[in-house]
């Protein structure tokens, strides 16, 4: 009895000192915050290769397994040995990840970048006129309206000259000097395609590893944690490789195919910078909720200076295809995900976007579905330790729990 006294005085002791020393670092992030970040800053940069190598080594990851299964059945017959099978398996699936990831980027770089910059520079160069016919089509529009095209037209000429301004004296220059004078940033862009080419051995190493690094990371869990708790542990780890795997990977393959959809059609609509815009709705779609407004903006601006009856077919446009995205094409790919409503979806993507900003709205909601998800277990875990239920509908217009018998008073209609 005496023992279990200490025990409890022991385990009391732990804890409190456990939960002491988690406020001093919280403490002492928040007073040196400054400091931590650029040393968080540095750390990062010196980890870009391996981080760039575990981003392309987890988008391909399902490539690899698809090819080494279909390598190792294919030499079934031919090699007895699985441990050889798996071999050249996980060769050919390294050499095919590869092509892909190389055929990708190549493709890209060798079809987009050409033509973008030849978009921005017609749009820059070709803006003047595009303020022009704009000013005209509004005087057409409020011809009947003197004080009406007045007031319309003195907000118009201030804006476009603030615009052109802007311009004529920064992004003209600046995008000339980018195109023409890239010695400049050579070192940069030095080091940014070293740690991605180091970042390409990095992914041919985890990619043949994953399965090792998995085995150790169970084997670390069980050695260190309870079984219980290890068991939890690797529960949530494959439920956050689900949730981040599907939704990643599925919102990249949802944008590509809005981008060539949107290319295609605004091809047959015949309207201007099919190609900028395709991009750029591709791109921003990535983003749930708001990606489709975000490059509705700028497109829709480029669109309004050549022809502003244009510009109102893209806007109807993109509401279509919205539509078609949310409701039929990602629904499709993505199916459900998250779980999250559509209000935690939103709210996972203003905060995490205003904390880590572009990155932060793409990885927002899988890392919220997350955090909702242990939120939930552990609340359903605590009510059960006090032996209440953990069903929601128990909660519904409830008023009280009567202490003696766990009873659910609900409230009455009119209350």
């Amino acid at each position: 009895m005496k023992n279990e006294k200490y025990r409890r005085y022991i385990y009391w002791g732990v804890t409190a000192f456990v939960v002491l020393a988690f406020l001093v670092a919280f403490v002492f992030l928040l007073i040196n915050w400054a400091r931590v970040r650029r040393g968080v800053d540095i750390l990062l940069g010196i980890l870009a290769p391996i981080t760039w190598g575990a981003v392309f080594a987890y988008l391909l990851t399902p490539i690899y397994n698809r090819v080494r299964t279909f390598v190792m059945g294919l030499t079934e017959k031919l090699i007895q040995t699985e441990r050889t099978r798996k071999k050249l398996g996980g060769l050919f699936a390294t050499v095919m990840s590869l092509v892909v990831l190389l055929a990708v980027v190549t493709g890209l770089i060798s079809m987009l970048i050409p033509q973008l910059i030849s978009s921005v520079l017609g749009l820059i160069e070709g803006f003047p006129a595009g303020i022009n016919n704009l000013e005209r089509w509004l005087e057409r529009v409020f011809a009947d309206n003197p004080a009406v095209e007045a007031q319309v037209m003195q907000h118009y000429g201030a804006a476009s000259d603030y615009i052109q301004n802007w311009l004529s004296n920064q992004v003209i220059p600046n995008t000339y000097s980018i195109l023409t004078g890239l010695s400049s940033g050579v070192f940069s862009v030095l080091s940014a395609v070293k740690d991605i080419l180091i970042g390409l051995i990095v992914m041919v190493y985890l990619l043949n590893m994953k399965e090792k690094l998995v085995t150790q990371a169970k084997m670390i869990a069980y050695g260190v944690l309870p079984l219980l708790a290890a068991n939890k542990v690797i529960e949530e780890a494959r439920y956050v490789h689900k949730v981040f795997g599907g939704f990643i990977i599925g919102k990249l393959l949802d944008s590509l195919i809005i981008g060539l959809l949107s290319f295609v059609l605004l091809s047959v609509m015949k309207m201007p910078y099919v190609l900028l815009i395709s991009v750029i709705i591709g791109v921003t779609n990535v983003i749930p909720f708001f990606g489709p407004f975000i490059g509705a903006i700028p497109s829709a601006f480029f669109i309004l200076l050549v022809s502003p009856m244009k510009c109102l077919l893209f806007i109807g446009f993109i509401f279509l295809l919205q539509q078609v995205d949310g409701n039929i094409i990602g629904p499709k790919i993505l199916g459900d995900s998250t779980g999250l409503s559509s209000f935690w979806v939103l709210f996972s993507i203003l905060l995490f976007g205003g904390l880590f900003g572009f990155v932060g709205m793409i990885i927002g909601v899988p890392t919220f579905a997350v955090l909702y998800r242990l939120t939930t277990e552990l609340v359903t875990y605590l009510l059960r330790k006090k032996e209440l239920s953990g069903n929601i509908e128990q909660y519904e217009r409830l008023n009280h729990i009567e202490e003696s018998h766990k009873t659910y008073i609900k409230k009455q209609e009119n209350g």
